[in-house]
Order: structure tokens, then C-alpha cells, then sequence
């Protein structure tokens, strides 16, 4: 059975009335299509623990500040609505560009300082562009819980504090990140790696790994960590944007690694930048 379109705010309104009527439990996972395992590990999590599922499919231009990476970005919307009706995804909102951001829009969620270190930093605006199409889409959707995972970390984080500031009464789930059988994290970027790319990539999940295990094994030294991450990333011809090891919910740095803190790492292989990241201690 296929999910319901939805292609206006006003379509979704009408299309979960009921739903709000008989105070059914309404989970949401926001995406920009290019959907895969990981996706679907959020559609199903929401299916567990929600009696309606709603995904949308919105490429956001306003998080994109290189216009080349926005035209790069997959369109697969026959196969995206398979997977939503698949995973059993009962309606997905696929808003125009236009109905997002019309005519005369001149709004934009600032996120503060979790918004402009690491990604923040290289990727200048982005998250205040995550942080705007984030919040009309919970303001359109109304859901009682939204899911993301948690490869993109610091997104998670962002959306969280803005939900808190601004009091929008959701609550935000993370999902573990789904990985391939080699370890390299589930990306709708994998999808521009040629083989030999794909291969080198896996340096990322292993390095990460192997940081994992120092630190269990008594190492907490973070730039002794961190250090020998970026060679491991380096020597399969990575070029290294940050790894860093950082407290939890501030993303502030550590010297010293406790259990419970994050290493998080980007990195670019052929034009394509990854990130990826793990709980040390988890």
C-alpha cells in the first residue's frame, strides 16, 4: 500500500486531522530524499513507537552553501516513495521549493555557537539553514516525536536546542547510525565514491574504531587520540577537515576522554566530504 502525498501544509493538515482527533501519536522523520537502511532504521523506530509515521522529501537549498554540492545532490523520488511505503510510512510530505520558502521569505533560525563550531565552521550558514526548514517542517507536521540519526551528530544537537529555546514540544529521538558490513557509515553521499574512493573511505569508521578501543584499553589523552586518528585517516589519502574529541552536549573539546564523550570527524575523499562519529566508553 502506498504513503499519501502530502504537497502542501494545508495537505498534511487534512491529512492528519483524524489522526490528531483520535490522540493518535504521530512520529516524523524529516529527509532530503536519497533514502537507504539508515532511513529506513528511522522509519522503523517511529513505526515501533508511534501509531502514525509521516517522512518528508526536501532537498533544502538553504542548507547548501556551495550551489555545485546542491546540484549534485541525488533526486530519487520513485524509489524514495517505495521505501516509505515499504517501511510502512502512512504519508510523506514532498513540499516545492517555492511552498517552502515563497516569495518574500526573509526569515532564519540562528542556532548560536553549537551551530558554528565543526561543521558550522567549514560549512558557513548551514545549520542555520538546517535549523529553519527543521522548524517549519515540525511547525507543519505537529508531530509528538521526531527521529534523526545520529551520524549527523551536531545536526542532532542543533535541532535539539532549537526545540528547547523556542518551546516547539517534540521530542527528538536519535537513532543509532546503520553502518555497511566494512563499517562506513550509510550516506547518500556514498553514492558518488567510485570503488577505489569507497574503499579508502572505510579509514574514517576504522579509525574512529580503533580510538574506541585505545580509550577502552586506558588511553584519555585526547590529542594522543585524536592524533593518531587523523594519521590512520590520512594514510588512505583523506584530507582531513577536524577530528576532534569533545563533551557530549556542548561539543566543547576535551583533554582528558571520559566515558560518554564523542569523537567526531570530517573528512574528503575525491571532492566528496563525510563525517562520522561515535560515543567512546558507549
Amino acid at each position: 500500500m502506498s504513503a499519501i502525498s502530502a504537497l502542501t501544509p494545508a495537505d498534511v493538515t487534512s491529512a492528519l486531522r483524524p489522526h490528531r482527533t483520535a490522540s493518535r501519536r504521530i512520529g516524523f522523520v524529516p529527509t532530503m530524499g536519497a533514502l537507504h537502511d539508515g532511513h529506513r532504521a528511522l522509519f522503523d523506530r517511529a513505526r515501533t513507537e508511534c501509531d502514525v509515521v509521516v517522512a518528508s522529501i526536501f532537498v533544502n537549498p538553504m542548507q547548501f552553501e556551495n550551489p555545485d554540492d546542491l546540484a549534485r545532490y541525488p533526486a530519487t523520488l520513485s524509489a524514495d516513495l517505495e521505501i516509505c511505503a515499504s517501511a510502512g510510512v502512512d504519508l510523506v510530505y514532498r513540499p516545492a521549493a517555492s511552498t517552502m520558502y515563497p516569495v518574500g521569505f526573509d526569515s532564519r533560525v540562528d542556532v548560536g555557537r553549537i551551530g558554528r563550531v565543526l561543521e558550522g565552521r567549514s560549512r558557513a550558514g548551514h545549520y542555520d539553514g538546517v535549523a529553519t526548514v527543521v522548524a517549519k517542517l515540525l511547525n507543519v507536521v505537529r508531530p509528538d516525536r521526531a527521529y534523526f540519526g545520529q551520524k549527523d551528530y551536531q545536526q542532532i544537537l542543533v535541532v535539539a536546542r532549537m526545540v528547547l529555546d523556542l518551546e516547539i514540544g517534540v521530542d527528538i529521538i536519535t537513532v543509532p547510525t546503520v553502518r555497511e558490513t566494512d563499517g562506513l557509515a550509510l550516506s547518500s553521499r556514498n553514492t558518488r565514491l567510485d570503488a577505489n574512493a569507497r574503499a579508502r573511505a572505510v579509514a574514517i569508521s576504522r579509525a574512529i574504531a580503533v580510538t574506541a578501543t585505545r580509550f577502552a584499553h586506558g588511553t584519555t589523552g585526547a590529542r594522543e587520540l585524536s592524533n593518531e586518528a587523523i594519521e590512520t585517516i590520512e594514510a588512505a589519502g583523506l584530507d582531513v577537515d577536524y577530528v576532534t574529541i569533545t563533551d557530549p552536549a556542548t561539543l566543547e573539546p576535551r583533554e582528558t576522554v571520559r566515558a560518554g564523550d564523542v569523537i567526531l570527524v570530517a573528512a574528503t575523499i575525491d571532492g566528496v566530504r563525510l563525517i562520522d562519529n561515535a560515543i567512546l566508553g558507549a
